[in-house]
């Protein structure tokens, strides 16, 4: 087996900094370590196509979206549009 080409450097550092540098500060993220019921997490991630990081993340975000989701069901009939939604979509 061949050494390492850095070894100074330890597979977590190489893998954290490929996957969560780019785009992500990471004195704005939280490591956590959670427990959830294997059942609830493959189908989680049977509906995402990801692994159980981005699943988590996503069902953050969509529990986060929830009070956004909640005001905009409240204006549901309290709107009036000038277009119909044929109109919008350009169908006449």
């Amino acid at each position: 087996m061949t050494p390492a080409p850095w070894p100074w450097l330890c597979r977590i550092e190489i893998r954290h900094g490929c996957w969560y540098d780019e785009g992500m500060a990471k004195e704005q993220m939280k490591k956590l370590t959670i427990l959830v019921p294997e059942d609830l997490l493959r189908r989680a991630q049977r509906a995402t196509k990801a692994g159980a990081t981005p699943t988590v993340r996503k069902g953050l975000e969509l529990l986060a979206a929830h009070d956004a989701y909640d005001g905009l069901r409240k204006l549901q009939g309290k709107v009036k549009f000038g277009l119909t939604w044929q109109e919008l979509r350009g169908d006449e």
